[in-house]
């Protein structure tokens, strides 16, 4: 996907040098605001006046993108396993595969996949919480510790890939391979 600053430079048939030269910014700082990093202050101001637009012209519409936004969508229902069990997989699973977006099914699928392996792992930890307690004599209940840390950890996943979406309309935590 590309980002405003490329398009425009395209646009006005600039390369990434010409464009770093006229700006005053360094060609790293275009090489990688194209590959999507945040536009802000001095850099968003400096880019603004070599293109003679407004800044807010600049900054990156993924928020507006449709395929996005339903990709947001998708991940945030996995938030609903802290009410209803499997909830992280029965409800990104129903908007993952009504999406008719192709962009937003595949994220979709990448977001399903680390939530199943997520459950599995939760699930094995509290079958064999109660045998580690017994084969460590523990007083408290270890399902507790585990059950928490790992749903403090998707949560952690949930909202970073939720603000990974929104920067740069991509997963942060993600796996190489589907299991879908």
């Amino acid at each position: 996907m590309k980002t405003k600053v490329q398009i425009l430079r395209e646009e006005k048939h600039l390369t990434q040098t010409e464009l770093a030269e006229k700006s005053g910014l360094s060609l790293r700082t275009i090489q990688r605001i194209e590959a999507g990093n945040i536009l802000k202050g001095f850099t968003l101001k400096a880019l603004a006046k070599s293109f003679e637009v407004q800044p807010e012209d600049l900054i990156s519409d993924a928020q507006d993108d449709p395929e996005i936004k339903r990709a947001k969508l998708i991940n945030f229902s996995a938030l609903s396993s802290l009410v209803i069990p499997f909830g992280n997989i029965i409800f990104p699973s129903i908007l993952t595969y009504k999406s008719k977006e192709p962009k937003a099914k595949e994220l979709g699928k990448s977001i399903l996949t680390v939530q199943i392996i997520y459950t599995f792992v939760l699930g094995t930890l509290m079958l064999i919480s109660p045998f580690i307690q017994k084969a460590f004599s523990l007083n408290f209940p270890l399902f507790i510790v585990f059950l928490v840390l790992l749903k403090v950890i998707n949560i952690y996943i949930i909202f970073k890939n939720g603000m990974s979406l929104t920067q740069k309309s991509d997963l942060y935590i993600k796996l190489k391979y589907s299991i879908l």
